[in-house]
Parts: C-alpha cells; sequence; structure tokens
C-alpha cells in the first residue's frame, strides 16, 4: 500500500481514537441546582420498582438532564431475568426507531454539504424510484399505523387489488424524512401494499442497494404529500446517505457521528468487547414465535417472556442489511450525548456536527395539518423528529417546540428546549404494549420546581 495512504489512514485512525477517548462525560449535578427536587425524583423510581415488582417490565432505565448536566439516572429491574444480571447504567439496548433521528443528522450532513435539496425527487439520486406508481386499492383510503400498534388495519377497496397509476406527484427527500412519500412498513398493516412489502421480503437480510431496489419495483400506498404514514422511508434514507456520500452507511455514521461525538457503544451490533452489556429482550406472555405477526397478535396472559432469538440476531451477529429506521444498539449515555449535541444547536464538547439553523430546519413541523394516526390533534412531524405543537390539545405535560422519538420495544426521549431538558426512558419488550415511557414522562416534569419556560 502506498506509504502517504498509510500514513494519511493512521493519522485517522488516531484522530478518531484520541475523538473517543477525550470525548467529556456530561456531567452530574444536584438536582436542586437545576430546578428540580430530589425527593420528587425519588417518586420515579419507586413507581419503576413497583412495575418491575408487578412484572409489567424486567427492567430498565431512567435518565434526566438540563441544562446540560445530568440530575436523574437510575436503573431499575434486571437486565436479564434468567441468568439474574441486574441493569447496569452502561446496559446496552435495541433502540429500534430511536435510530430514525440519527440518520435524520447523518442526511442533513451531507445536506450542508450541497449534496442534495429537500425537494429533490429521490429518483434523481436513485433511478430505482424514478417510475413508482400508486396501488388504487389504497390510494385515498387513509389507512394509518403510527408504527407500534396498528391503528386501523385495513385491506383498501379489494376490487382495485392489481391496479395502479401515476402518483399525483414524485416523492422527494422531504417526503422522505417526514413519513409522507407514500411508503409504509409492510409489518404494521394488512393491506396490498403491505402484503406485497411482506412477500418480498423487504426488511430482509439484503444490502440497502438491494433494498431499495426490490422497494422501487412495488407500488407506494398513498400519493405522496398526501398523509402522514409511518414507513421504511428512512431505511431508504440510509441508501440515500451511501449514494450521495460515497460511503456504506455504517462507516459513515461511525466517521461523521459516532467517533466524533463519543458515540462508544453505539453501532448496528454488539461487538466483543461490549455484547455482555447487552439487555434481555423480553416480549408479551403467551404469543407465538413469529415476528412477522408480531404487531397483529392479541394476548390477554400476564407477563413478560424471552423473545425470540431471531429478534436479537441482527443485533447480535450482524447481518447486511444496516437499517437506518430500527437498526441500532446504544446506551443511555451514548444518547444522551447525541441528544445533547442537539439541544446545544448542533455541538458538543467543541465538536460541531449540524449549524444551529439546520437542527431548526430538523424541529420545525413540516406536515401542515395532516394528521398523524394517533387520535389526537397538536403533534406534528420535522425531519425524522416527533413535534409537540400545542401540549393543550396533545393533553400530556411537555412544551411547544419539544420534538422526541420512541422506539418498538417501549424507549423513547425527548427533548424540550424551553425547559433545557432531556428526558430517556430505556426498557426492552417487543412489541412493546405498556405506557412506562409517558408515564416516566410524567414523572419526570412532576419532580420540576422551576420552569424556564415563558
Amino acid at each position: 500500500m502506498n506509504r502517504n495512504l498509510m500514513s494519511g489512514l493512521s493519522g485517522f485512525v488516531l484522530l478518531a481514537l484520541v475523538s473517543i477517548l477525550s470525548a467529556k462525560e456530561i456531567p452530574t449535578s444536584k438536582p436542586e441546582r437545576q430546578g428540580f427536587s430530589s425527593n420528587r425524583l425519588d417518586n420515579i423510581t419507586e413507581f419503576m420498582n413497583r412495575k418491575v415488582a408487578d412484572g409489567t417490565m424486567v427492567g430498565g432505565m431512567g435518565l434526566i438532564a438540563r441544562g446540560g448536566k445530568v440530575i436523574y439516572e437510575q436503573t431499575y429491574g434486571m437486565a436479564d431475568r434468567k441468568e439474574e444480571r441486574v441493569m447496569e447504567e452502561d446496559a446496552i439496548y435495541r433502540i429500534y426507531s430511536m435510530t430514525k433521528p440519527i440518520t435524520g443528522v447523518a442526511l442533513m450532513i451531507l445536506y450542508e454539504e450541497g449534496k442534495f435539496r429537500l425537494n429533490d425527487p429521490i429518483g434523481m439520486y436513485m433511478p430505482e424510484f424514478a417510475n413508482l406508481e400508486v396501488a388504487m386499492s389504497t390510494a385515498g383510503t387513509n389507512i394509518i399505523s403510527d408504527g407500534t400498534t396498528s391503528r386501523t388495519v385495513g385491506k383498501g377497496d379489494d376490487s382495485l387489488i392489481g391496479q395502479t397509476r401515476k402518483p399525483t406527484r414524485r416523492p422527494t427527500v422531504r417526503d422522505l424524512m417526514t413519513h409522507t412519500a407514500g411508503m409504509t412498513y409492510g409489518i404494521f398493516g394488512n393491506t396490498e401494499v403491505d402484503k406485497m412489502y411482506r412477500e418480498a421480503g423487504l426488511l430482509g437480510d439484503m444490502t440497502l442497494e438491494e433494498f431499495t431496489k426490490a422497494l422501487g419495483q412495488i407500488p407506494l400506498q398513498y400519493d405522496p404529500g398526501s398523509q402522514w404514514h409511518y414507513s421504511v422511508s428512512v431505511d431508504v434514507q440510509g441508501r440515500l446517505v451511501e449514494v450521495l456520500s460515497g460511503m456504506k452507511f455504517s462507516d459513515f455514521l461511525s466517521e461523521r457521528l459516532f467517533e466524533p461525538l463519543g458515540m462508544k457503544d453505539t453501532g448496528f451490533q454488539v461487538n466483543e468487547g461490549n455484547k455482555d452489556r447487552l439487555a434481555q429482550l423480553y416480549a408479551p406472555a403467551g404469543m407465538s414465535g413469529d415476528m412477522n405477526t408480531a404487531f397483529f397478535q392479541q394476548t390477554t396472559k400476564p407477563g413478560l417472556d424471552v423473545a425470540p432469538a431471531s429478534a436479537s440476531a441482527g443485533f447480535i451477529y450482524g447481518g447486511k442489511f444496516e437499517s437506518g429506521g430500527g437498526g441500532l444498539v446504544a446506551t443511555a449515555r451514548d444518547y444522551l450525548r447525541f441528544s445533547q449535541m442537539l439541544l446545544n444547536g448542533g455541538e458538543l464538547d467543541g465538536v460541531r456536527i449540524l449549524s444551529p439553523k439546520t437542527v431548526q430546519l430538523m424541529t420545525t413541523n413540516h406536515i401542515g395539518d395532516l394528521p398523524m394516526g394517533f387520535g389526537r390533534t397538536g403533534a406534528g412531524f420535522g425531519l425524522d423528529f416527533g413535534i409537540v405543537l400545542d401540549p393543550g390539545a396533545v393533553g400530556e405535560v411537555s412544551s411547544a417546540g419539544e420534538y422526541n422519538w420512541g422506539g418498538a420495544a417501549g424507549t423513547r426521549f425527548w427533548i424540550d428546549p424551553q425547559e433545557k431538558m432531556i428526558g430517556l426512558f430505556m426498557v426492552q419488550s417487543i412489541p412493546h404494549r405498556t405506557r412506562l415511557a409517558g408515564d416516566f414522562k410524567v414523572l419526570a416534569y412532576q419532580a420540576m420546581t422551576e420552569s424556564y419556560a415563558e
């Protein structure tokens, strides 16, 4: 190998290593110094410990930061019930859809480099999407799912199955980032298009290029821009990162995000050094082992069983599919660093990832008045983030301007710029059917004694 190339590679590796080793930990603070009550924070721990005792969860973790300082960090229960392994603060979790904001930030790094514009049709960069059609059986049916619980599992108009037409317009990069591109997920619904996703093996063990080429052969479920529908569009974003950067998606994330931010345990799979810290994954008791139909299954049996091994295989052994929509593992520490970077306006410990204006753009509502399928108003959607527009309309304690998202195993985070606050809740059961993350949020705010909101 060329000596200059070797020298350059050695320099990059050394720089990455120094970045990780020199990353300052986010400091802790007494809650009272940040406008919180220690006694009322104890209410969170007591509540969650009761949920461990009654079998609602096996184990989990909660973290709250304010003003750039950690004021609450607490584990609950067990990381592995059978092995009697207690939950530790450095436990690693499958964060599923909390991967999406990370993918969005990666894509917006390339936006800042002038590699694309938000209103560009995706077919400009991925020709497999240049001639998409819309399935007439589902266009205009308003079939919606929120990604965790199917709200309306419809079949569409059976008389139109097999018929397609041209979409009213082509899907854009912004459509990908706002779940308005006309795509679906395949595992949360049972329409003609959902079934085609399952038959094509989408989200299976294929490269991102193979995935988008297979997806490009399937019609859209609805016209781009006509409705919000949770979908594989963030996985398409992962492929777009590859096309625009010329790098493998995982390499781009490591080089441009994880290493600069010191997110040392975040990746598409655990490794030899940290695999023993991966929390066990559970599922509602009494469910069958078919994860392809898990979100349709109902069970009245209480408690949690170990989830099928197939649900964790990719996170442990790896695979070809690097899911920008749900493929990462991370610790609470790592996700806090990512979140603090966003709350700081794109910078952490002197490392700038994005401009403050780009963070503002990402956390602005981009879908207008389109409903999101949660049965309530007051919420919007930015570029890979859920947005709180009106806490009163949402009916949940928060602040206008909060941005957030969660994962299929029950994890959730939120960032409240008005209160300079970050909340993180980690747990591992899929499909997740508890209100624990919402309970954690309510309990976090009840411990606040001083509001910064205007």
